[in-house]
């Protein structure tokens, strides 16, 4: 008889998760203990500054920008929208996440500090990150930032919103970014899929996933009409989007979407590289996580990025 279930998670991916608190039992009785549990701060070099800037507006929003002390010229920009199921998490998230790279490709780093459900749902979020890279590109010679090569990342519920986004700007006949690279990213609110049915997956279940989903879809959760912009898995048409990179383990309950979303990519004529690593968890490829598993991911989004910067290996920063 075949095994019911995820498959089985990398031992080291599961040794080095099991010191990173899961995100299980998700509530809104739980919510804000859960919000208030913030990992420690990772520990800086000093090389590269992080500071925050708040675009006025109503609300006002705030932007963490990230950049090498020694940067000189006009340089790429790679705007991060982090994760957290639409419902956790913050910009400074990311400040391990652009030390490496700020001193790797000499680039700039704009976290979007967007807002939270389920206190704003769709489309506040996704309208926070759209202010955020329209006014970037609007003040890129201020910034030092080439408008021509800024991209977009985004991690779980990021890389939804870095979908939605690119699908956002299409549709309002933007420029588009440069590139957009989805890690595990959560796209499909109908949770139809075998992976998202798994209820043994180490991080990330059933439960918290239809949570952050209500929390981000509000009234219109459970509609057969939810906006492709806010569920970018029901998009028909995937045409005109940027390049495309998507990484995502096989013990994912997203694994299924993701994998799905790219091959749709490709029929649409995107450049889309689609990579899927076996025994990996939600989580896995973590700044945190030192499993070789995880190192490899994490190279190969390196690489990627590279590329798509207009970087060689020799012109990386050591």
């Amino acid at each position: 008889m075949s095994r019911a279930g995820a498959p089985p998670v990398d031992p080291g991916v599961r040794r080095d998760l099991n010191s990173i608190p899961a995100v299980r039992e998700l509530t809104a009785e739980s919510l804000p203990a859960i919000r208030a549990a913030r990992p420690p701060r990772p520990q800086l070099s000093g090389e590269v500054e992080h500071s925050d800037l708040t675009i006025p507006g109503d609300p006002a929003l705030r932007l963490r920008i990230h950049r090498r002390r020694a940067a000189t010229g006009v340089l790429p920009c790679i705007l991060s929208i982090h994760g957290g199921g639409f419902v956790l998490g913050d910009a400074t998230v990311d400040d391990a996440l652009f030390e490496n790279w700020c001193r790797r490709f000499d680039c700039i780093g704009v976290s979007v500090d967007y807002r939270l459900a389920p206190e704003t749902p769709y489309p506040g979020p996704l309208d926070d990150c759209h202010r955020g890279l329209r006014w970037v590109r609007d003040h890129s010679t201020e910034l030092g930032i080439d408008p021509a090569r800024v991209g977009v990342f985004g991690v779980s519920a990021g890389g939804g919103l870095a979908a939605g986004l690119s699908l956002l700007i299409r549709d309002l006949g933007e420029p588009p970014p440069a590139f957009q690279a989805l890690l595990y990213p959560m796209l499909d609110d109908r949770q139809v899929t075998t992976s998202s049915r798994w209820t043994d997956v180490p991080r990330w279940n059933p439960v918290a996933n239809r949570f952050g989903w209500r929390s981000y879809l509000g009234p219109v959760y459970g509609a057969a009409d939810v906006p492709y912009h806010a569920a970018p898995a029901r998009a028909t048409d995937l045409t005109g989007l940027p390049p495309t990179c998507v990484v995502v383990g096989t013990v994912d309950g997203f694994h299924d979407e993701d994998v799905a979303f790219a091959q749709r990519l490709c029929h649409a004529g995107v450049s889309t590289e689609l990579h899927v690593y076996a025994g990996g968890s939600h989580g896995f490829a973590a700044p945190a996580c030192r499993a070789p598993l995880a190192i490899r991911a994490r190279q190969v989004i390196d690489d990627w990025l590279a590329g798509q910067l207009g970087l060689n290996r020799e012109e990386e920063l050591s």
